[in-house]
Protein backbone atom coordinates (compact mmCIF):
# COMPACT_ATOMS: atom_id res chain seq x y z
CA UNK A 1 0.00 0.00 0.00
CA UNK A 2 2.95 2.39 0.87
CA UNK A 3 4.61 1.37 -2.71
CA UNK A 4 2.49 3.74 -4.73
CA UNK A 5 2.45 7.06 -2.05
CA UNK A 6 6.37 6.58 -2.54
CA UNK A 7 6.39 6.77 -6.08
CA UNK A 8 3.94 9.45 -6.91
CA UNK A 9 6.12 11.59 -4.29
CA UNK A 10 8.97 10.37 -6.43
CA UNK A 11 7.24 11.57 -9.47
CA UNK A 12 5.41 14.68 -8.18
CA UNK A 13 9.36 15.95 -7.66
CA UNK A 14 10.61 17.16 -10.50
CA UNK A 15 6.99 18.95 -10.78
CA UNK A 16 7.78 20.73 -7.52
CA UNK A 17 11.33 21.37 -7.75
CA UNK A 18 10.50 23.15 -11.28
CA UNK A 19 8.46 25.41 -10.37
CA UNK A 20 10.56 28.08 -8.65
CA UNK A 21 13.10 27.92 -11.97
CA UNK A 22 10.24 28.45 -13.88
CA UNK A 23 8.73 31.51 -12.15
CA UNK A 24 12.42 32.97 -11.71
CA UNK A 25 13.12 33.11 -14.93
CA UNK A 26 9.98 35.46 -16.14
CA UNK A 27 11.15 39.32 -16.63
CA UNK A 28 10.17 42.23 -14.44
CA UNK A 29 10.56 45.85 -13.96
CA UNK A 30 11.62 47.10 -10.80
CA UNK A 31 12.40 50.88 -10.27
CA UNK A 32 14.08 52.17 -7.28
CA UNK A 33 17.71 53.59 -6.40
CA UNK A 34 21.41 52.68 -8.31
CA UNK A 35 23.34 51.84 -5.76
CA UNK A 36 26.41 48.88 -5.02
CA UNK A 37 26.03 45.31 -3.53
CA UNK A 38 28.91 46.30 -0.70
CA UNK A 39 26.91 49.29 0.53
CA UNK A 40 23.08 48.32 -0.46
CA UNK A 41 20.92 51.12 1.49
CA UNK A 42 23.40 52.59 3.29
CA UNK A 43 26.84 54.80 2.34
CA UNK A 44 29.65 55.60 3.77
CA UNK A 45 30.35 58.74 1.93
CA UNK A 46 28.59 61.51 2.31
CA UNK A 47 27.51 61.49 -1.51
CA UNK A 48 25.58 58.00 -2.42
CA UNK A 49 26.71 58.36 -6.30
CA UNK A 50 30.01 58.70 -5.30
CA UNK A 51 30.46 56.25 -3.01
CA UNK A 52 28.53 53.76 -5.55
CA UNK A 53 31.12 54.77 -8.18
CA UNK A 54 34.14 53.89 -5.89
CA UNK A 55 32.34 50.78 -4.76
CA UNK A 56 32.00 49.31 -8.44
CA UNK A 57 35.58 50.65 -9.43
CA UNK A 58 36.82 48.15 -6.34
CA UNK A 59 34.79 45.20 -7.55
CA UNK A 60 31.30 45.37 -5.90
CA UNK A 61 28.10 45.03 -8.53
CA UNK A 62 25.84 47.64 -9.08
CA UNK A 63 22.17 47.34 -6.77
CA UNK A 64 19.07 48.28 -6.74
CA UNK A 65 17.31 49.58 -3.76
CA UNK A 66 13.74 49.05 -3.69
CA UNK A 67 12.02 49.49 -0.56
CA UNK A 68 13.60 47.43 2.51
CA UNK A 69 15.24 45.18 -0.78
CA UNK A 70 18.47 45.44 -2.18
CA UNK A 71 18.79 43.64 -5.65
CA UNK A 72 22.82 42.57 -7.63
CA UNK A 73 22.63 43.87 -10.52
CA UNK A 74 24.14 41.14 -13.07
CA UNK A 75 25.59 42.59 -16.54
CA UNK A 76 28.51 42.84 -18.46
CA UNK A 77 26.40 45.00 -21.53
CA UNK A 78 29.15 48.07 -21.57
CA UNK A 79 25.33 50.20 -22.32
CA UNK A 80 23.84 49.19 -19.37
CA UNK A 81 27.13 49.69 -17.02
CA UNK A 82 27.53 52.86 -18.61
CA UNK A 83 23.74 53.78 -17.95
CA UNK A 84 24.07 52.33 -14.36
CA UNK A 85 27.03 54.93 -13.88
CA UNK A 86 25.10 57.77 -14.96
CA UNK A 87 22.34 57.22 -12.77
CA UNK A 88 24.21 56.21 -9.35
CA UNK A 89 22.35 57.37 -6.53
CA UNK A 90 19.29 58.30 -8.48
CA UNK A 91 16.24 56.52 -9.50
CA UNK A 92 16.47 53.73 -12.10
CA UNK A 93 14.37 51.60 -13.76
CA UNK A 94 15.64 48.05 -14.19
CA UNK A 95 14.00 45.65 -16.53
CA UNK A 96 15.26 41.69 -16.38
CA UNK A 97 14.94 38.07 -14.87
CA UNK A 98 14.64 38.44 -10.84
CA UNK A 99 16.19 35.27 -8.93
CA UNK A 100 15.67 35.93 -5.69
CA UNK A 101 17.58 39.10 -4.90
CA UNK A 102 19.53 39.21 -8.31
CA UNK A 103 18.40 40.51 -11.73
CA UNK A 104 19.91 39.39 -14.56
CA UNK A 105 19.69 42.97 -16.43
CA UNK A 106 17.99 43.37 -20.09
CA UNK A 107 17.50 47.38 -20.03
CA UNK A 108 18.51 50.12 -17.46
CA UNK A 109 16.40 53.21 -17.82
CA UNK A 110 15.88 56.68 -15.63
CA UNK A 111 13.48 56.39 -13.51
CA UNK A 112 10.11 58.53 -12.38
Amino acid sequence: MKAPRVAAAILALPLILGTPALAAGKSQTLTGEVSDAMCGKKHEMASKADCTRACVKHGSNYALVVGDKVYTLQTSDPSALDTLDKLAGAKAKVTGEVDGSTVTVKTVAAGS
